[in-house]
């Protein structure tokens, strides 16, 4: 009897879960002419910089244009308490189809990059997120500290 039966061992299974195997390809992958890849690499930056400009979008344009949506239903609708409601609603449902979008956007990077000859095993999306977040926090840092803040009511007249 094996040695890894949780019977003989207090409980513990030892050793590899089942379904955690290396993956073992049968031959490696043909590889495509110089062209196709050269090819494959600038339709790879293409979906990069539009997966980037996705991402810039969850920072100013999404939530200025669901803020005016908002605005335009409490307007018409004359209760503000429904305006922050769809406003809230809204951005947080295009926020996540957004990421949904990036998500897709990510994995076909990494299929693209890996046709274009490069060992691509882990996508770019957390750290064009993580810079997104960063450009647009130094963005909002200098509209409201020097742009729109108490910069402007102290400069000389």
């Amino acid at each position: 009897m094996a040695r890894n039966d949780p019977t003989d061992t207090g409980g513990l299974f030892i050793g590899r879960r089942p379904g955690t195997a290396p993956v073992r390809y049968a031959s490696e992958p043909v590889m495509g002419s110089p062209g196709r890849r050269r090819i494959d690499r600038v339709v790879a930056a293409f979906v990069l910089l539009v997966e980037t400009l996705v991402c810039l979008t969850l920072w100013g344009p999404q939530p200025v244009a669901w803020l005016w949506v908002g605005s335009q239903v409490d307007y018409h609708a004359g209760s503000v308490t429904l305006g922050i409601a769809v406003a809230f609603a809204g951005m947080i449902a295009s926020l996540m189809l957004t990421l949904v979008l990036a998500v897709r956007l990510d994995a076909i990077w990494k299929v693209v990059r890996r046709a274009a000859g490069y060992d691509q095993r882990e996508g770019a999306l957390p750290r064009i997120f993580m810079v997104t977040a960063i450009v647009a926090a130094l963005a909002f840092g200098v509209w409201f500290l020097i742009l729109e803040g108490p910069a402007p009511s102290l400069a000389p007249q």
